[in-house]
């Protein structure tokens, strides 16, 4: 029977978790990767990265609690709690070892899923994020941003992301944050409040970094509004097998600077 459905249409799968069904893609065959998206983003974030991945390894783009099609499981979305939806997805598979990328509040879960399953992780890429907890002054900043958030989600959504792009004046990038806040647009409030409850609270994880077995990859953003410059530099600095890749963007590399990030994840998935 014929479909209106594009050739490269993958669809979903979900397993319960906590009752939910936590959904993601699963593609392709060979080494195991796992992507992990960002605060008011969802696994559509990856279909590019995933598409080029598929060829040479299986790649699992997932929606994480209270993100994309997955619903809220609690009032606070810790780290911890969205890892242990990564792990039941990777064990229902019978996955046993895969890496992890994860951007932004990705990389905070994919640090947690590392720390509590370190047999599991080959590799971890932190995609514009940190291995750092919030400083007090963040903290602040999230409980504004709740309290913005519980009188407007979408007022808060169309001032934050246009934010996290470099520069919003370009005619390419003006469609990339309609598309982002687009999909941001689709978070619902809930969805919204516990993850910025879950990152205000989240551990340091330096430690993770410092002693990780595997090859760790930071793709920093040379004009990151969201993550400090510096400190990424300092933690990168931390593993025994660390790479850093620096490209000429802000906090949204795969799409202001597609071609130098999907290139060091290739490379890192490689390794």
């Amino acid at each position: 029977m014929k479909t209106n459905l594009p050739e490269s249409f993958i669809p979903d799968k979900a397993f319960l978790f906590k009752g939910v069904p936590v959904y993601f893609t699963d593609r392709g065959s060979g080494p195991a990767v796992v992507f992990l998206h960002g605060f008011l983003e969802n696994k559509e974030i990856w279909n590019d990265f995933a598409e080029a991945l598929a060829s040479t390894n299986r790649v699992l783009c997932i929606d994480l609690p209270g993100h994309g099609k997955t619903g809220c499981l609690s009032y606070v979305h810790s780290m911890e709690l969205m890892a242990e939806a990564v792990y039941l997805i990777v064990k229902k598979l019978r996955i046993k070892r895969c890496k992890l990328v994860g951007h932004s509040m990705g990389g905070y879960v994919a640090l947690a899923f590392a720390e509590a399953n370190p047999e599991i992780v080959t590799g971890l890429c932190l995609f514009h994020s940190t291995a750092r907890a919030d400083t007090e002054p963040k903290k602040t900043d999230r409980n504004r941003a709740i309290q913005v958030v519980k009188k407007s989600p979408s007022l808060f959504i169309k001032e934050v992301i246009p934010n996290l792009f470099y520069t919003t004046k370009q005619k390419p990038l003006k469609r990339l944050i309609a598309k982002t806040i687009a999909i941001a647009l689709k978070t619902p409030k809930q969805g919204i409040i516990a993850a910025l409850e879950g990152m205000k609270i989240r551990l340091e994880r330096e430690l993770i970094i410092r002693f990780a077995p595997y090859p760790v990859l930071f793709i920093i953003g040379k004009h990151d509004k969201i993550i400090p410059y510096e400190g990424l530099f300092e933690q990168a600095a931390l593993p025994e097998n660390s790479k850093t890749v620096v490209a000429n963007c802000g906090h949204m590399g795969f799409y202001e600077a597609p071609e130098k990030t999907l290139a060091a994840v290739k490379e890192f998935v490689k390794e």
